[in-house]
């Protein structure tokens, strides 16, 4: 019988982190239900020891550094992880749990928002049109079909967590984590699952600005690192182009007159084109750098996997 391990991060979940207990605990009757506690100040810690989870402290703040501590210590075949709010249905986490115990995939995500559930109950525009975004962003660039990136809700197996190396701090997590599967080539399925808003007197620690700007730069610095040929091609592309009009009046005058008068173009030019081509050579040798990583990642699963 395959080890299961719910993994609930938490900080300032009093409202709700009873029942989010009970209900996995009646869902998941065999499985581990482990509280990390972020620095709360409410009830959070004796509610969810009342509700019969194992309790634990992270004392670092972010989810990112939750998720990091949790993946390094608990041991088990299947994680489920999901926030505390309860805005996730534990209803769902059987057919999730099943998809990964049959090897039908190595993440599979509670998608909030294929079934218009998110869109209905979360009433915060720009999250919605922030989830969009990221969506349409990261499929784009790595060839994906992810409806919801940014989910809370995941069920994954011992072999993903064990490889993946959380570089996030907070809320930006969910989308490092959604890259990751989709580079290394994991399987990813989706279980449609009916989102719903926190209840009165709970509150999101999300915010709007500050995490969404948090999510471009990931976004942004993984794709230096996973996808550099597109990244510093761009650059280079950029480069070439304002080189190109910086010294197109120059070469007209040149043809035309036989003369060039406009040094100051001529010089900012010659930069251009010098940057667009050193953009290119790093674009070059980065993305072999990224592909010899890549390779030797997954030596490193086929050794893991020899061992397990």
């Amino acid at each position: 019988m395959m080890s299961i391990a719910v993994l609930v991060p938490c900080y300032n979940e009093a409202v709700t982190i009873k029942k989010v207990v009970l209900d996995f605990k009646a869902i998941l009757p065999e499985a581990d239900i482990y509280i990390y506690d972020n620095n709360s100040t409410d009830d959070t810690v004796s509610l969810a020891l009342e509700a019969g989870a194992i309790v634990r402290h992270e004392p670092r703040q972010g989810k990112g550094n939750v998720i990091r501590t949790m993946f390094a210590q608990i041991d088990a075949d299947i994680y489920v992880v999901v926030d505390g709010d309860d805005t996730y249905p534990a209803e769902s986490a059987r057919e999730m749990i099943d998809l990964v115990s049959k090897g039908a995939a190595d993440m599979v995500i509670g998608d909030r928002l294929s079934g218009g559930a998110y869109a209905r109950e979360n009433k915060r525009s720009f999250h919605n049109f922030g989830n969009n975004l990221v969506k349409k962003l990261i499929n784009r660039l790595f060839n994906g079909n992810v409806s919801d990136i940014m989910t809370g809700y995941r069920a994954l197996n011992r072999k993903f967590v064990k490889n993946f190396a959380v570089m996030s701090r907070g809320f930006e997590l969910e989308t490092e984590m959604t890259i990751h599967a989709l580079d290394r080539n994991f399987l990813i399925r989706e279980v449609h699952i009916e989102y719903r808003d926190r209840p009165e007197g709970s509150y999101s620690k999300l915010s709007t600005v500050s995490d969404g700007i948090r999510v471009i730069k990931t976004i942004i610095n993984i794709l230096k690192d996973y996808r550099p040929l597109k990244f510093f091609g761009a650059i280079s592309l950029f480069f070439f182009l304002m080189g190109c009009l910086s010294g197109a009046p120059v070469i007209y005058q040149y043809i035309t007159q036989v003369i060039i008068t406009r040094i100051p173009f001529a010089i900012l030019a010659v930069g251009l084109m010098i940057m667009s081509m050193l953009s290119l050579a790093c674009a070059l040798i980065l993305d072999m750098i990224a592909k010899a990583n890549k390779r030797s990642y997954e030596l490193r699963l086929i050794d893991y996997e020899k061992r397990e």
